[in-house]
């Protein structure tokens, strides 16, 4: 099947197979996908113009709604985490498209810049993995649904207390507002929304259980991943020199894919240990960022 606007020919299950099988994997830990499969359009399927980040959002646009749904219904949507997100990252992912089309169209700036970005977020994964920590499932037991369930105990604007697996945790939604802030520039540059970035954050630095941040991480990477797709079919009427509209029809195959496999990543997250899903994280993270760094310098 050819693509007009990537310009590139596959056929139709290897995109929706391959974004189902990413999914299942990271949605467990609150990421779509999209990290990963930004770099398989790129070097598998040949898509390397601008317009490749505002079609890996509207993956996100597609696939992420079926998980959210699920960890909403499982009771694990931490509500003012998710709106610190959306507010914090929503206008750094507007600057970060930006910059993307303006400084960073070249094929080979952007494999280094994505490398650089990777190689963070695996270096967190792996020293987490390491430490051991949340390397026990959410519950032993699925006979009380609480356990799996996250209760907001206190809210202000300055600290945010929660209770999940019978412990309290906390954390100021001001500074997550400033990081995401951030890391909105650098997921508007790479087209991942951000979510791949915040939620390892969370874990690693925040301290927060990976079972609690997932579906706040998913909502936020979702809404800003609807505005940065707007921005780049935006910039596609000023920017007229190279293609930077998503492709809406690869797009949604590949969410199609993610669909399917974050709602089955989101159901099966309670039942696997937090260490397993940060190793998985980790090694897909490494593998890609190492590629396309010394991709860089051949």
């Amino acid at each position: 099947m050819f693509f007009p606007v990537s310009g590139i020919e596959v056929n139709p299950l290897i995109p929706f197979v391959v974004a189902f099988v990413v999914s299942f994997f990271t949605s467990m830990g609150g990421v779509s996908g999209a990290f990963l499969l930004l770099p398989f359009q790129v070097s598998v399927l040949g898509y390397t113009s601008p317009s490749v980040s505002g079609t890996n959002q509207v993956f996100n646009i597609v696939a992420i709604p079926s998980g959210v749904y699920r960890f909403f219904r499982e009771g694990r949507m931490l509500w003012p985490l998710t709106w610190a997100v959306i507010v914090g990252t929503l206008p750094g992912v507007i600057i970060g498209a930006w910059v993307r089309i303006q400084y960073l169209p070249e094929p080979k700036k952007f494999k280094m810049f994505a490398g650089t970005v990777l190689l963070y977020i695996g270096i967190r994964l792996l020293l987490d993995v390491i430490k051991n920590k949340e390397g026990k499932k959410a519950s032993t037991s699925d006979r009380d649904p609480r356990r799996h369930s996250v209760t907001q105990v206190a809210s202000t604007f300055r600290k945010v207390t929660f209770a999940y697996d019978h412990e309290d945790y906390q954390f100021s939604p001001l500074i997550v507002c400033l990081i995401c802030f951030l890391v909105g520039i650098v997921g508007g540059i790479y087209g991942i929304g951000g979510g791949a970035i915040v939620a390892p954050f969370f874990v690693t630095i925040v301290g927060l259980p990976i079972y609690a941040v997932a579906g706040a991480a998913l909502m936020g990477t979702f809404i800003t991943s609807v505005a940065g797709v707007a921005v780049y079919q935006l910039f596609s009427l000023i920017y007229t020199h190279t293609a930077i509209a998503p492709d809406w029809i690869l797009g949604a195959l590949f969410g199609a894919g993610g669909f399917f496999g974050m709602y089955a990543g989101a159901r099966a997250q309670k039942h696997v240990p937090a260490r397993i899903i940060k190793g998985i994280l980790c090694g897909c993270v490494l593998f890609v960022s190492i590629q396309y760094i010394v991709g860089f310098f051949k």
